[in-house]
C-alpha cells in the first residue's frame, strides 16, 4: 500500500480567515457596495462637498498604501481595495466641512501609522478608520465638533449646529432634541456616514446577507446599548434615540466587524460586542464627551487577544467534556 504523503512546508498567513471562494477584494467590494446607501444619504443631506470629501479620503488612503509599498519594496496590495474601505470610512466619521488637508492627514495616520508600520492588512491590531477618527478629534477638536446641519433644516440663519448627543448633553432631560424618525432617515447633524440609520440598516442587512459579516457583534453591541439606555432613562423613546444617535449605526456594523481587530469564535464575539456597548453608554451618561463609540471599540480592540484566548479556552474545554 503506497504510503500518503504529506507537506512539510505549512503556510500561515494572517487574518481574515475566510472559508469560502471569495477573496479580499470581493469582501472590500462588498463593504463598499454596502456603504453606498450611507453615501447617498450623505450627499442629499450635506451637499455635494460629501462627494469631494469621500474621493479625496480614498484618494489619499489609496495613495499612502502605493507609495509605502513602493519605498518599502513590498508587494503592492491597493488592489485588495481594503485602503478604499478605510479612506471612505474616515470621511464617513468626520463632519461633511472638515479641511481636506486634515482628513488627509487621518488617512496617513490610518495606513501608514497603524496599517502598514504593523505589516499591513491582517496584523494592525487596532481598526485604522476609529483609530484615525480618534486622532482627529485629539488634534483638531474645534473642526471635529462643528456639524453642518442638514439641507433641509428649518433654520436659514445658521451653517453649523450640535449634533443629537450635542443636545441632549448641553440640555439635559429638557433639551429639544430631533424626532426618531429624523434621526433613523438621515435629517440631523452629524458626522457624513452616520446621520442615517435607514442606509446604515440596509447595508448591513446586505453584507450579512451575503455573510460578509456575522450579525453576533452588531447585535449585540446596538442590543446593549438599548438596554442600558432604557434602565437608564425608563424611557423605551430614550432608548431608541441612543442606538439612533451618533456612531452607533456605523461603529456597530462597519467598524467593530472588521476581521482582524474582532474576536474570531461567537462567545468572544458577544463578549466584545456587550463590552463596546457597555463603554459606549458610559461615557454618553457619565463622561464630559457626549459620545463615545470610537473610544469603545478601540478599548475592545486592544482587549481582543485576551477574549480570543478566553473564548478559544472554553471552546476547548467545552469540546473536550463532549467528548468524554
Amino acid at each position: 500500500m503506497e504510503k500518503q504523503k504529506f507537506h512539510s512546508n505549512l503556510i500561515v498567513s494572517n487574518a481574515p480567515h475566510i472559508v469560502t471562494d471569495a477573496d479580499t477584494t470581493k469582501l472590500m467590494g462588498s463593504v463598499l457596495l454596502a456603504l453606498a446607501p450611507a453615501f447617498v444619504a450623505g450627499v442629499y443631506v450635506f451637499g455635494a462637498r460629501v462627494i469631494l470629501l469621500c474621493a479625496v479620503c480614498i484618494i489619499a488612503s489609496v495613495g499612502f498604501e502605493w507609495l509605502y509599498n513602493y519605498l518599502a519594496k513590498k508587494p503592492q496590495t491597493v488592489g485588495d481595495l481594503s485602503a478604499a474601505v478605510t479612506g471612505l470610512l474616515i470621511a464617513y466619521n468626520v463632519p461633511a466641512n472638515f479641511p481636506l488637508w486634515m482628513a488627509v492627514i487621518g488617512c496617513f495616520v490610518a495606513i501608514v501609522v497603524v496599517k502598514q508600520l504593523y505589516g499591513g492588512i491582517g496584523k494592525n491590531f487596532v481598526n485604522p478608520a476609529i483609530t484615525a477618527r480618534i486622532f482627529l478629534f485629539i488634534s483638531f477638536a474645534a473642526n471635529m465638533s462643528t456639524w453642518p446641519l442638514p439641507r433641509m433644516a428649518e433654520t436659514t440663519d445658521a451653517t453649523t449646529g450640535a449634533t443629537p448627543l450635542g443636545i441632549l448633553a448641553e440640555g439635559g432631560a429638557g433639551a429639544k432634541l430631533p424626532s426618531n424618525m429624523d434621526m433613523f432617515l438621515g435629517f440631523i447633524g452629524g458626522s457624513v456616514g452616520e446621520v442615517s440609520a435607514l442606509a446604515l440598516l440596509i447595508g448591513g442587512a446586505y453584507l450579512i446577507w451575503k455573510k460578509v459579516i456575522s450579525p453576533i457583534i452588531p447585535c449585540a453591541f446596538i442590543g446593549t446599548v438599548f438596554v442600558i439606555a432604557l434602565i437608564y432613562t425608563k424611557s423605551f423613546h430614550m432608548a431608541v434615540f441612543h442606538i439612533l444617535a451618533g456612531g452607533v449605526m456605523l461603529g456597530a456594523i462597519f467598524m467593530a466587524t472588521d476581521y482582524v481587530t474582532t474576536p474570531k469564535l461567537p462567545s468572544g464575539q458577544i463578549m466584545f460586542g456587550i463590552g463596546c456597548g457597555i463603554i459606549t453608554m458610559a461615557i454618553r451618561l457619565f463622561g464630559s464627551y457626549p459620545e463615545g463609540v470610537s473610544f469603545s471599540i478601540l478599548l475592545m480592540n486592544i482587549c481582543t487577544p485576551l477574549i480570543n484566548r478566553w473564548s478559544f479556552k472554553r471552546y476547548c474545554a467545552g469540546g473536550a467534556n463532549s467528548g468524554k
